[in-house]
């Protein structure tokens, strides 16, 4: 700095200087302090302590450590950003300085203060102060009144009606159509009736029919198509069955011939016949029982729509209890298949599991699978080698287990429930299957800011972060806080006079920016008497202008008379040089 000032600016002369020798030399003639005693002065970046003897600091007693206010205010903003990470901007350096100066303090003891908070008592809660961040209350929008609702509802009933009598109108043209149609069928059957078989394709020709089972089939499709237009019941359905039995019994009729009155040829054919008529009554089981499912279905859609429109408020929560309670049922039974009666997962007491929880119709397929290829007396495996075998192959076949098709009803249930809840209740969530167990699919709940949501609570932070003043270990910095300073500075100069100890404590001045927290004074005096005799004379007093008060003294300093034989002038570095200057020590006491 001196080779910077003298030589690029051409400074006539300069004095250098500690700032706690100057705030200590200024409370002095205040008459704070007397001539022997300590300058603490916990500044920006570091922390010195200096010893003073007969007015004169004697450096080789100091101390220094790397924390200060900085440090301080670097803790206690990462805390903060840390306790609300959604408010990190608003963290700025100079607001949480503010928040530093106006909220924290030290705690006389922080083991004692940390429990006090920890344990969450009313003296904790007074001593925690919040910060308001700005918020704006969201809008809230006024539901319609009852005449907006009682007009939404007119709309919407007149629109209803219109859809149904457009629908209607519809069906009536349909139904004319459909009627239209079997006139002209039934007119067109009559009259091939009334034509010569010689005749019949040229007359066809003309219809643009290529048979007459096609134009009966034709007006048997016009017949169903007008049934259900109409919305008729389906008893006529009977008379076809009974026609369909007829031509099928007609049809089979090979099978009701016993095997010794057939050829060889004819005994293939009766095969052939017999696995067909098999698979065709399964097709019409199969379409009878999906045909009356639906109309179940519909059914229950229809009562469930009409309780609804009645009461749609107990609807939806009787919906739910019988959700709930299907749901427990289900995991339930699945649960005792997987594990059989045993609660516990370890199957000791006797229950069976999975594998052997078998119906009726797999233990009977379990049965022939493992008696089929040794039925024939002899152990040889000749399974599949006779036509017999694959009527065996149909039995044990799973397509002709209806027992294993059927569904379980309550699960069916379940499904039925779930489907209706996620069309009538936005908010609900179904559970779903993961192995055995059901887990719930859990998202994110939205809700809307509160004011609470924008205040900043500053508890335990108020004296945690001002504690590594004491504590510097707080925020990993291996070195003494300033209590022990003091003490350090005292020992160092305890041999060059028994009393100096004494002389010293009695007169511990504070200085700077970071000794304005409340409650420092106490501290570091309660530290140093830990350390020192007891009975020891301690005095911890603060300067009259913590911030201040080292300029105070420089410029106090700076107009005596005597000031110009303290500096170091270009003359001297140009000539002594930069060596002589590590060794310039400015006298205070002008």
């Amino acid at each position: 700095m001196a080779e910077l000032l003298f030589e690029t600016y051409g400074v006539p002369s300069v004095a250098f200087g500690v700032d706690a020798a100057f705030s200590y030399k200024y409370n002095q003639q205040l008459g704070i302090c007397t001539n022997d005693g300590l300058a603490i002065s916990p500044g920006f970046t570091t922390t010195h302590v200096i010893p003073f003897v007969d007015g004169e600091p004697v450096y080789k007693g100091s101390c220094r450590t790397n924390i200060g206010g900085y440090h301080v205010t670097d803790y206690f903003k990462q805390l903060l950003s840390l306790k609300y990470p959604h408010h990190m901007t608003r963290f700025t350096w100079e607001k949480v300085e503010d928040l530093k100066m106006e909220h924290c303090y030290v705690a006389p003891d922080y083991a004692l203060e940390a429990q006090l908070f920890q344990k969450g008592t009313k003296e904790a809660e007074d001593k925690t102060r919040c910060w308001q961040l700005p918020w704006v209350p969201p809008v809230v929008e006024e539901g319609p009144s009852e005449e907006e609702l009682a007009r939404r509802a007119a709309i919407k009933e007149r629109q209803g009606q219109r859809l149904r009598e457009m629908a209607e109108a519809k069906r009536s043209s349909r139904i004319n159509e459909l009627e239209n149609e079997l006139r002209g069928l039934a007119f067109l059957l009559k009259q091939l009736e009334q034509v010569g078989e010689e005749d019949i394709p040229s007359f066809l020709a003309d219809t643009g029919y290529a048979s007459k089972q096609e134009i009966e089939s034709a007006h048997a499709k016009a017949t169903q198509s007008l049934r259900k237009a109409k919305g008729e019941p389906k008893a006529e359905q009977v008379e076809s069955d009974e026609k369909i039995d007829l031509s099928a019994d007609e049809k089979f009729s090979l099978l009701s011939v016993p095997d010794n009155m057939l050829s060889a040829e004819q005994l293939k054919e009766k095969r052939r016949l017999n696995f067909l008529k098999t698979t065709t009554e399964g097709r019409q089981r199969a379409k009878q029982k999906r045909m009356e499912e639906e109309l179940e279905r519909e059914r229950k859609n229809r009562e469930d729509e009409e309780r609804r429109l009645a009461n749609p408020v107990l609807y939806l929560e009787e919906l739910h209890v019988k959700y709930k309670e299907l749901s427990e049922k289900v995991e339930q039974r699945k649960r005792l298949k997987t594990n059989g009666g045993n609660t516990n997962g370890n199957n000791l007491s006797g229950g069976v599991g999975r594998g052997e929880r078998l119906n009726a119709a797999q233990r009977e397929r379990m049965r022939l699978l493992t008696t089929a290829a040794f039925d024939r007396g002899k152990g040889e495996d000749t399974f599949g080698a006779r036509d017999e075998d694959w009527q065996l192959y149909k039995l044990m076949s799973k397509d002709n287990d209806d027992d294993d098709d059927e569904h379980d009803p309550e699960e069916v249930e379940l499904t039925r429930i779930s489907s209706r809840l996620q069309e009538i209740d936005p908010t609900f969530i179904p559970k779903v299957e993961s192995g055995t167990s059901q887990q719930v699919v859990e998202v994110p709940k939205f809700r809307p800011l509160t004011k609470e949501d924008f205040q900043v609570l500053l508890g335990v932070e108020r004296f945690r972060c001002p504690e590594i003043l004491f504590n510097p270990n707080l925020v990993g910095i291996d070195q003494a806080g300033m209590d022990e300073m003091a003490g350090v500075s005292i020992r160092r100069l305890s041999c060059d006079s028994k009393d100096v100890e004494d002389r010293l404590t009695r007169s511990i001045l504070i200085t700077g920016g970071s000794c304005l927290f409340p409650g420092i004074s106490e501290r570091l005096e309660a530290g140093i008497r830990m350390i020192r005799p007891c009975g020891s004379p301690i005095r911890v007093l603060r300067a009259s202008d913590p911030v201040l008060d080292a300029w105070h003294g420089a410029s106090m300093y700076a107009s005596a008379l005597q000031f110009p034989s303290q500096t170091f002038t270009r003359t001297d570095y140009y000539e002594k040089g930069e060596d002589w200057l590590r060794r310039y020590q400015v006298r205070y006491s002008l």
